[in-house]
């Protein structure tokens, strides 16, 4: 029988004499054996989806990670929904904006804009749509359904307290209605009194011919964008596609979609004017945030986890595994940017560089003053 293994390094630590969770113990190895560069007091920055709330509903269902299950979630907050063929998120908006990533199946966009533009398009996995804060839209799982990921600019947000058009008519008196639409108060006499949130209906028909029958008089695509048609750019230990305004340009939410290769790493960074939400689609990985002052904590994550960092705050990203990671990230500013230290340090001079960490021109050397998110990992023998 194997032996469990104790938080014990050295001389420091004890074994565990009391209950344990092996399984939650080994998805998180560095929480629960944390490296001796970890120091001091950061908060929690992770949750896995596995440990959130699911809303069942007739047809799909729907999960929220905010600030209520992780407090450090302070600007962003993300839900995970899905939806059965012809199954409907109905038809809603919000008071923050929606940015949306499809993970599986194929899903139909609906939005009315300000303009009075109409969207309907059909997305695959990997394609993204955005609603700006007010504007009206559904959301319908195709033949083979879909899952999909949102996320919002704002820790409180709850996908339970979205307003709705089934119960804007029910508290909406009826003469008020007839008067609205001119009609008799009867028309309105089978109308929901409750909410439908997720509900069932047909597999809608192709999509050019919702739109022939719709008529409307002004189409648009400008709120969904297809990733998946778009090549990453490829690195040494990986690829990186950003998703921002310089590209999408109704988006107030920039993206960050990243592939690392087993012993890939994403470079020590951080970012200087916006928190960044994390969401583990494939792979393990782990990641170290350091804080002022002399804070550090390592945290680990498989498919299906919650990452977030603070603005400002340095971290990395870390394949662990022997199969590829795929995270996405999410920032609450319009345009993406990032600090790269080992950019830092290449373009300081040497000598101050050298004076501050006490190394020699091994390290000048090995900087690079050009962009590269992400590298192989593979260190170099350098004597």
């Amino acid at each position: 029988m194997n032996q469990l293994p104790q938080p014990i390094i050295g001389t420091r630590g004890a074994n565990i004499a009391g209950p344990r969770n092996p399984e939650i113990e080994a998805q998180n190895p560095d929480i629960f054996l944390p490296p001796a560069t970890d120091c001091g007091g950061i908060p929690n920055l992770k949750f896995p989806f596995a440990m959130a709330h699911n809303r069942l509903e007739d047809g799909g269902w729907a999960r929220e990670i905010t600030c209520r299950e992780m407090g450090a979630l302070k600007e962003l907050a993300i839900v995970n929904m899905r939806l059965s063929p012809g199954v409907v998120r109905e038809m809603h908006w919000h008071k923050e904006a929606e940015w949306a990533y499809v993970l599986k199946g194929k899903v139909r966009f609906y939005l009315i804009d300000d303009q009075r533009q109409t969207l309907i398009e059909d997305l695959e996995p990997g394609d993204l749509w955005f609603a700006p804060a007010g504007f009206p839209h559904a959301i319908q799982g195709l033949e083979e359904g879909t899952e999909f990921v949102l996320v919002f600019n704002d820790g409180n947000f709850s996908e339970n307290q979205t307003l709705l058009v089934t119960e804007l008519f029910a508290h909406i008196p009826r003469e008020v209605l007839a008067k609205n639409f001119g009609l008799p108060e009867a028309a309105f006499n089978t109308i929901p009194a409750h909410e439908k949130y997720i509900f069932r209906q047909p597999v809608p028909p192709p999509l050019e011919q919702v739109r022939k029958d719709l008529a409307a008089t002004h189409y648009t695509d400008k709120y969904v964008f297809r990733a998946s048609q778009k090549a990453p750019t490829a690195y040494p230990g990986g690829a990186t596609q950003i998703i921002d305004s310089r590209n999408f340009d109704v988006t107030s939410l920039a993206a960050l979609l990243i592939d690392l290769e087993p012993g890939g790493l994403r470079e020590i960074h951080w970012h200087p004017d916006a928190d960044e939400l994390q969401y583990y689609i494939s792979g393990k990985a782990r990641m170290t945030v350091f804080d002022a002052v002399n804070n550090a904590r390592t945290f680990d994550f498989v498919p299906g986890d919650v990452g977030y960092v603070p603005r400002t705050l340095a971290h990395y990203i870390e394949n662990i595994g022997d199969e590829p990671v795929r995270v996405i990230n999410v920032f609450h500013t319009s345009q993406y940017k990032d600090i790269s230290l080992n950019n830092w340090l290449a373009l300081t001079p040497p000598e101050l560089v050298k004076g501050h960490l006490q190394v020699d021109n091994t390290l000048i050397k090995a900087l690079r003053p050009t962009r590269q998110p992400v590298v192989n990992g593979k260190n170099t023998d350098a004597s």
